[in-house]
């Protein structure tokens, strides 16, 4: 009989492609995945790992039973699913993650219905990018993230998941009091091309749509200063060291000396949820969803459509 955790071990070698990258996934010591992986050769009779430089591969045969581990632990999922629809408790524990504004955003109403309407459900979050997010759902680190994409640059989704959307949540330029166009009711990202710019971190998922919006109007923006936090942003700005965009879902209060202008074209930041799709009948996974929603309708942006699934 093959033992489900170290198929579940196998599975997260083949999906990550190595071991430091399957004990991390797995919250367990690297010298742990090789003792599960050396096991399960054994019981199978096989050679499933051959060296490749420092790293390991996987044979033919630890291909053909990483396809079997992956498909065994989507069923077992899809049980886990089913029993829990069946029973239609919202109990258990429920993980979600968020990027950060959203966090701040919608993480306190949401955990605060779930806890006044779902008692029985033990709820753990964490703040996670958008890219990040998605790769813990996929390896099961977590089984709801919120996450975003722009109007103009969609955020890849890997089969396998569910999405839906939360908001629409539509950004303004920050400004410092002072600047020449801070008395305007609307402007364009083209008209502060000689500004210098303050942006999320290289790497970062808005960083690189900061980059690609504005050359695409044929600015090549001047990055001044990189920060993670939109309240370090808008110290800056307030410090009167460049502009910014500054996203409205948990903004909180904004300094003295910033101004805030919309942005003339209609630029938005579509806020989602995505979760396995093999969970999609799970009560908590529902639960979760609605009470997001419903945390988002507080904010003025209009929200998504229905729900969408992307193959």
């Amino acid at each position: 009989m093959l033992n489900l955790e170290r198929l579940r071990t196998l599975d997260a070698l083949a999906r990550l492609g190595t071991v430091g990258g399957a004990a991390e996934s797995l919250h367990v010591t690297t010298s742990a995945v090789s003792q599960q992986l050396a096991k399960l050769e054994r019981e199978v009779g096989q050679q499933l790992l051959a060296k490749n430089g420092r790293g390991v591969r996987l044979t033919d045969a630890g291909q053909l039973l990483a396809d079997h581990a992956a498909r065994i632990l989507s069923q077992v999922e899809l049980a886990q699913s089913d029993i829990e629809a069946q029973r239609g408790e919202v109990v258990g524990e429920v993980r979600l993650g968020a990027f950060p504004t959203a966090a701040r955003g919608l993480f306190p109403a949401t955990l605060g219905a779930l806890h006044r309407d779902h008692p029985e459900l033990k709820v753990r979050t964490t703040e996670l990018e958008p890219e990040v997010g998605i790769r813990k759902v996929l390896r099961g680190d977590i089984d709801l993230a919120v996450v975003l994409d722009w109007s103009n640059k969609r955020l890849p989704v890997p089969g396998g998941l569910a999405m839906t959307g939360l908001l629409d949540d539509a950004p303004d330029i920050a400004m410092p009091a002072g600047h020449p166009l801070a008395d305007r009711t609307q402007v364009d990202l083209e008209d502060f091309a000689d500004d210098d710019w303050i942006s999320w971190p290289e790497g970062e998922f808005c960083h690189d749509w900061l980059m690609f919006t504005l050359r695409s109007k044929g600015v090549e923006p001047r990055i001044a200063h990189l920060a993670g936090e939109h309240h370090t942003q808008l110290a800056l700005i307030a410090a009167g060291v460049g502009v910014c965009v500054a996203p409205r879902l948990g903004r909180g209060v904004v300094p003295d000396g910033v101004r805030l202008v919309p942005v003339r074209q209609q630029m938005r930041r579509h806020v989602h949820a995505v979760w396995r799709a093999d969970a999609d009948r799970r009560p908590s996974i529902r639960a979760a969803v609605a009470a997001l929603r419903a945390a988002g309708r507080e904010f003025d942006a209009p929200l998504d459509g229905g729900d969408v699934a992307r193959p």
